[in-house]
């Protein structure tokens, strides 16, 4: 028996590899969700026809057919554990779904029957439609399984076609009576329901087609991403050493550790240690990128003093900024404001905010670095006088690999990832990092985190105190 049942099943189909699984779970799932419609459904019936016939008799079908719907809901929990692959739980699950079919669609086909026996006169509309309805329903609802769809289909024409005799063989009127008109125009409905549902079953078909292929391309596209980022690890770990090397080896020589450099020679080699410290810096945020994405980067939370942590940016800073001719201002709160969050990342954003803002800004402006309260949350803000970012130019500004100024004469470097890894960072610390900015008069970058509840409530941490770095 066991044989003979697998045997049918890998000929029908319910257990190929690729839809057994999704083919029984959307069933028992639109089942479930559809149960209360259903149930006015047959409420709204029970109720009509009680009011016309026999009510005793009518609620006594209603309960055989809410009945049968208990079986349908004790399916749920099943299907939902059911997580492998084993084809012994998925035939299990068949059988049941088969006899609740069953179950449901004779408390139907009966409920209706019950209608036309009692129905002596004008013909069997009420209970031909009623049946009608239920054959649509399920011809719109059950097309996952089409075995079963095609069982629930054939005892309602078997209701039908009892239905429709039964004044052909009460009353044998003759050929081109009403009564024979109503038998013809049953099997015309039946031929309908059935058209219906072999369309409804297409159309799910080339849903389940379009979701293989989705889940196909999803899985290509997570190898090749997997793929890419083994190759950009790799790759930047190999070019990181020897990197390393060289930019130190042309520290040395720039300094004159290793003896006098010939002027002739300087331009030079000053033009190749600042390639290598860029190269370097585009190495570094290749690595974090690839962290990032991968989920590798570890973040470990602390308790953070606001402004030490502005002070410690700004100081790290100084020189590059002095180098660019350019003054930093900052303005601290007078009140300790803290939050949690990992303490070189931190530092890793404010770097990325304030080498954004010298870089464009002019020689001799002024960059300002501001902490202040917003409610529940502290704002670092960093200000710059520089040439502002034009509208519309959020996704560059906060997109991989790319820059407001993205042409080949762009006067500003960079890798183009420093503000997507600020982004990514910050939403880490489930943080706020955006900007205003006017063209031509300069931009204002700013993140936000939650205070510690501690300092949350002090109203002295609205009033800064301007410092000078």
């Amino acid at each position: 028996m066991t044989t003979l049942s697998t045997s049918w099943s890998r000929r029908s189909g319910w257990f190929d590899s690729t839809g057994r699984e999704q083919r029984i779970k959307d069933y028992i799932e639109l089942t479930r969700k559809l149960i209360w419609q259903r149930q006015a459904t047959f409420l709204a019936a029970t109720m009509l026809s009680a009011f016309y016939f026999d009510a005793l008799r009518m609620v006594a079908c209603y309960g055989l057919v809410l009945f049968s719907e208990v079986f349908d809901l004790m399916l749920s929990p099943a299907a939902r554990k059911w997580t492998d692959d084993n084809p012994r739980t998925g035939r299990m699950l068949l059988i049941r779904i088969t006899f609740n079919t069953v179950l449901s669609a004779l408390a139907i086909g009966f409920f209706v029957i019950q209608l036309a026996v009692q129905q002596h006169t004008g013909g069997h509309f009420t209970p031909l439609f009623f049946l009608f309805a239920a054959s649509l329903f399920a011809a719109m609802n059950n097309s996952q399984m089409i075995g079963i769809l095609l069982l629930r289909l054939s005892i309602y024409s078997g209701a039908f076609m009892f239905i429709t005799f039964y004044d052909v063989f009460r009353y044998q009127p003759p050929i081109y009576s009403r009564t024979w008109l109503e038998f013809f125009t049953s099997v015309f409905v039946l031929y309908f329901i059935a058209d219906m549902s072999l369309a409804f079953y297409k159309q799910y078909q080339e849903r389940l087609e379009q979701l293989k292929k989705v889940r196909e391309e999803n899985r290509r596209t997570k190898a090749a991403y997997e793929i890419k980022s083994q190759f950009l690890s790799t790759v930047s770990h190999e070019l990181r050493t020897p990197l390393t090397s060289i930019k130190a080896s042309l520290d040395l020589v720039n300094n004159g550790v290793l003896g006098e450099v010939p002027e002739n020679l300087r331009p030079a080699l000053a033009i190749a240690a600042k390639n290598s410290h860029r190269l370097a810096n585009l190495i570094d945020d290749l690595l974090d990128l690839q962290k990032i994405e991968a989920g590798e980067m570890v973040f470990h939370f602390d308790k953070i003093d606001v402004a030490e942590l502005v002070k410690e940016a700004v100081e790290s800073t100084k020189s590059y900024a002095d180098h660019l001719g350019i003054h930093v201002a900052t303005v601290l709160p007078t009140q300790e404001m803290q939050m949690r969050g990992d303490h070189s990342r931190l530092i890793q954003v404010m770097h990325n905010l304030m080498s954004n803002a010298l870089k464009f800004s002019r020689e001799g402006g002024t960059v300002q670095v501001r902490v202040e309260a917003r409610g529940p949350k502290v704002r670092i803000s960093v200000q710059d006088e520089g040439v502002g970012i034009p509208e519309n130019a959020r996704d560059k500004v906060f997109g991989k690999f790319s820059q407001v100024d993205s042409s080949d004469i762009r006067k500003v470097g960079g890798t183009g990832l420093g503000m997507n890894i600020t982004k990514q960072i910050v939403e880490r610390h489930e943080g706020k990092v955006d900007y205003e900015s006017k063209l031509g008069e300069g931009s204002t970058f700013y993140v936000e985190f939650d205070r510690l509840p501690e300092a949350a409530g002090d109203e002295d941490a609205r009033n800064p105190v301007a410092l000078t770095a």
